[in-house]
C-alpha cells in the first residue's frame, strides 16, 4: 500500500483526522508521519491537513468560543 492514490491519501488523511481529534494539529502530523513511514509518502495529505486545520478549524473554533461566551 504505497504511492499517493486516492485511497491511500484518504487513509493518511484519516490518520490525521484521528490525531486532530486526539488533541491538535501536531498530533495529527505525528499520526500521518507514522503512517507515511510505514507505507510511503503522501505529499498531498501533508499539504491539505495543515492548511485545513490552520486556516479553517482554528478560526472556526475561535468564533464558536466567542459565540458561546456571549450567550
Amino acid at each position: 500500500m504505497s504511492g499517493d492514490g486516492g485511497g491511500y491519501r484518504a487513509a493518511v488523511l484519516s490518520s490525521g483526522f484521528v490525531g486532530f481529534g486526539m488533541g491538535a494539529t501536531p498530533t495529527a502530523i505525528a499520526n500521518m508521519t507514522a503512517v507515511a513511514k510505514r507505507f510511503g509518502p503522501s505529499p498531498m495529505a501533508f499539504v491539505v491537513l495543515p492548511l485545513v486545520s490552520a486556516f479553517f478549524v482554528d478560526p472556526a473554533n475561535a468564533f464558536a468560543i466567542r459565540f458561546f461566551l456571549t450567550l
